[in-house]
């Protein structure tokens, strides 16, 4: 027993480490910027890179009328957001900020979109965002690197 209880012990501390753990982060940055990003295309035309479509303005003042700002504003808000964050969260690039940013953004759709999906779908999300805010990037990030580079 005493050697199993020292091998498991072994394997949760490699667990535990910078690369399993970057790992984890950089999956964990990967599934949220996904989530976030295929929302942010169904916002502009076929074939743009932000061209914000009509379709998109009518969902945000007819399908969404219970935000706290104008739909004008908010269609272009959610639509950069969208693109932006989740660009940045892949590249492990002001990763917390970035997620702090989603996270957020989440808790508005929670509240004020769709109240009614916080245990199929939003608490993943905040799961997700808030690990990354707590942990950062990680092994695997750009802000690994800049810290890198800082420190030496």
């Amino acid at each position: 027993m005493q050697t199993l209880l020292t091998r498991y012990d072994h394997l949760a501390a490699w667990l535990a480490s910078r690369v399993p753990e970057g790992l984890a982060l950089l999956l964990t940055r990967v599934a949220l910027a996904g989530i976030f990003w295929r929302s942010g295309r169904t916002k502009v035309e076929d074939g743009s890179l932000l061209s914000i479509s009509n379709q998109a303005y009518f969902l945000f003042e007819y399908e969404y009328p219970g935000l706290p700002i104008p739909p004008a504003i908010a269609t272009p808000m959610a639509t950069l957001a969208e693109h932006l964050f989740p660009i940045l969260l892949v590249l492990g690039l002001f990763t917390r900020f970035s997620a702090l940013s989603l996270l957020i953004m989440t808790l508005v759709i929670q509240l004020f979109v769709y109240p009614e999906a916080w245990w199929q779908t939003h608490i993943l999300w905040v799961a997700m965002a808030t690990i990354l805010v707590s942990r950062g990037g990680g092994l695997f990030s750009l802000d690994a690197l800049l810290a890198s580079r800082r420190a030496s």
